[in-house]
C-alpha cells in the first residue's frame, strides 16, 4: 500500500536503527509518502531496552523537573494517538515505603501541574483524552480507604481506580507504607504490539524499504548527502547513496557518529527487568511502584502486570535492575561510551543461566518486602534488557528527541520511547521533506490507523515467542 501524503522534496532517507526512534521515524515518514530505507542488524524491529510504561507526566521519576514531566505528559499522548493497540490500559499505584526518604506529599504539587496541563491539552483537542477524563487524573488513598478496599471483591474486568486498587490492598504491607498512596493514570506500553505496529505498517508501504539482518560498516559523505555501506546476513557487501541520514541506534549512537565523523557526548545505562509468574495471583492488578533511593538496596521496587499472573519487575539496586559499571560516559576520542566486556556478553551473547536465575530471585524478594505474598512467585525466562543512551552528561534526563549535525545528519536521541514521534516530525520541519499539512496524528498515519488490534496482538505473540519470552507480554491487558 502506498501512502496517500506526497513528498515535497523528493528526497531519499536513510535511518540505522530500527528500534523505537528509528522505527517510529520510518514508519511517519513513509506515512508523509518519503522514500525512506529503515537499516536494522538485527532480525526485527523494537527489541531494545525494556519497557513498561509510557512515562505520561514522569511521575516515577521525582529527580526530574516538572518541565520534563509535562513535555512527557504531551510526548505521551501523541504517542497513544500514533499507536493506539500497544496501551495496556490500567492504572499506576504509587506508594512511599517508610525505608524512603521522601513524602506522598512532594508528589502532589506536580501531580496538580501535570493535571491541569492534561486538561489543557483536552479542551484545545478533545482526541487528546486518552489518559482518562483529566479531572480523575490522579486520586488518593488514605489507609482506611485502603484497609476498606481490601474487603471488596474485584469484578471481573475493573472498571474504576477502586477497582484497580483491591488487589494491592489486600496483599501489600500496609504497615510498611506511607499514606496517602497516589493511583494516577499511567497505562502500559507493549514493547511487542509496538514492533508489531511498526513492522505491519511498514510491510504495507511501499516507499520504505525495510533492510533486516543488515549491518552498516562505512559511512562516506558526499555532496549534499551520504553514501552508506552495508553487509546482509550473507556477508555480501551493498551500498546505498541517499540524501539524508538518520542516526537512531540507541545505545550503539556514538559508534555511527564515529563513523560519520560527527562527535557527541552521551551516556549509556545498561538495565534489565525480571519476568516472573506468580500463580496464585488471579485478579487484575495495576502496575505498583514503591519508591526507593535509587542504587542502593532500598531502591524503587516496580511491579507490572500482564495476563496469566506474569509480572515483570524492576528493582532499582545494582544487583537487580542496575549493575555495577553500567552507567558509562563516552571520552576522548570516540563518542560511543563503553560498556565493560560483562554486559556487552549479555548484549551480544544473551544470559548465563545462572545469574539470570539469581537476579530474578533477587527481584522477586525485593518485591516481597512490600507484598510479602509475592515471595512465591517463580522466575519466568529470560530478562527484558539493553541498554539506553542519555545525550549530555546529565544522567537525570529523561525528555529529549533530536539534533542535527549540517544539513544532513541528525541523531535521534531518546531516552523514552514516548519522545520518538516528536524527534520523526522534527526531521521533517528540518529538512522540509513533505508539506507542512495541519491533519491531526491519526490522519497524518492512515496505514497505521488501519492496523487492527487483532492483527497486531497476533504479529506480537510471533514476536515474543521468536525472542524467547513468554506471549502473554505481547497480549492487551487492561480495561
Amino acid at each position: 500500500m502506498q501512502s496517500e501524503q506526497s513528498s515535497l522534496t523528493g528526497s531519499r532517507v536513510a535511518i540505522i536503527g530500527g528500534g523505537i526512534a528509528g522505527a517510529t521515524a520510518a514508519v511517519h515518514l513513509a506515512e508523509l509518502g518519503i522514500d525512506v530505507t529503515l537499516i536494522e542488524k538485527g532480525a526485527s524491529l523494537v527489541s531494545g531496552p525494556p519497557i513498561c510504561h509510557l512515562h505520561a507526566g514522569g511521575n516515577l521519576y521525582r529527580e526530574i523537573s516538572t518541565e520534563q514531566c509535562i513535555v512527557l505528559l504531551k510526548q505521551s499522548i501523541d504517542t497513544v494517538r500514533l499507536f493506539p493497540h500497544t496501551i495496556n490500559n490500567r492504572p499506576t499505584v504509587i506508594a512511599v515505603p517508610h525505608s524512603d526518604g521522601g513524602s506522598p506529599d512532594q508528589l502532589l504539587g506536580r501531580l496538580d501541574t501535570i493535571k491541569q496541563c492534561y486538561q489543557q491539552l483536552v479542551d484545545s483537542d478533545k482526541a487528546n483524552e486518552v489518559l482518562g477524563k483529566p479531572q480523575d487524573y490522579y486520586k488518593l488513598y488514605t489507609r482506611t480507604q485502603i484497609e476498606a478496599l481490601a474487603h471488596c471483591e474485584q469484578p471481573l474486568e475493573p472498571s474504576s481506580m477502586d477497582e484497580w486498587v483491591i488487589p494491592f490492598a489486600k496483599h501489600a504491607d500496609l504497615d510498611a507504607l506511607k499514606f496517602p498512596v497516589v493511583v494516577v493514570s499511567e497505562p502500559g506500553w507493549s514493547v511487542f504490539r509496538l514492533a508489531a505496529s511498526a513492522t505491519l505498517a511498514l510491510e504495507k508501504m511501499a516507499n520504505c524499504q525495510l533492510m533486516l539482518d543488515t549491518k552498516v560498516v562505512g559511512i562516506e559523505e558526499a555532496n549534499n548527502g551520504w553514501k552508506i555501506e552495508l553487509i546482509d546476513k550473507q556477508q555480501q557487501t551493498d551500498f546505498l547513496q541517499v540524501d539524508y541520514l538518520v542516526n537512531a541506534c540507541g545505545y550503539e549512537t556514538g559508534s555511527i557518529d564515529d563513523l560519520a565523523k560527527k562527535r557527541r557526548q552521551r551516556l549509556v545505562e545498561f538495565k534489565a527487568a525480571y519476568v516472573t509468574r506468580w500463580q496464585q495471583s488471579n485478579e487484575k492488578w495495576p502496575e505498583v511502584i514503591f519508591h526507593g533511593p535509587r542504587g542502593t538496596d532500598r531502591g524503587m521496587a516496580q511491579l507490572t502486570p500482564y495476563p496469566d499472573g506474569v509480572f515483570q519487575l524492576h528493582g532499582m539496586t545494582k544487583d537487580i535492575t542496575l549493575f555495577d559499571d553500567g552507567l558509562v560516559a563516552s571520552k576522548q576520542g570516540s563518542s560511543q561510551p563503553q560498556l565493560p566486556p560483562q554486559l556487552l556478553n549479555k548484549l551480544n551473547q544473551g544470559w548465563d543461566p545462572q545469574v539470570m536465575v539469581q537476579r530474578s530471585r533477587r527481584a522477586i524478594e525485593h518485591m516481597a518486602q512490600f507484598i510479602p505474598d509475592y515471595a512465591s512467585a517463580d522466575e519466568y525466562g529470560t530478562p527484558l534488557f539493553g541498554a539506553q543512551q542519555i545525550p549530555g552528561q546529565d544522567e537525570t534526563l529523561r525528555a529529549a528527541d533530536v539534533t542535527f549535525e549540517g544539513e544532513h545528519y541528525a541523531r535521534i536521541e531518546v531516552v523514552k520511547g514516548s519522545s520518538a514521534l516528536e524527534a520523526a516530525m522534527k526531521l521533517v520541519k528540518q529538512w522540509q521533506l513533505a508539506n507542512d499539512r495541519s491533519e491531526c496524528i491519526e490522519a497524518l498515519h492512515p496505514v497505521l490507523q488501519g492496523l487492527t488490534a487483532e492483527e497486531v496482538e497476533l504479529r506480537a505473540e510471533e514476536l515474543a515467542r521468536s525472542r524467547a519470552y513468554p506471549a502473554q507480554l505481547a497480549q492487551y491487558y487492561g480495561e
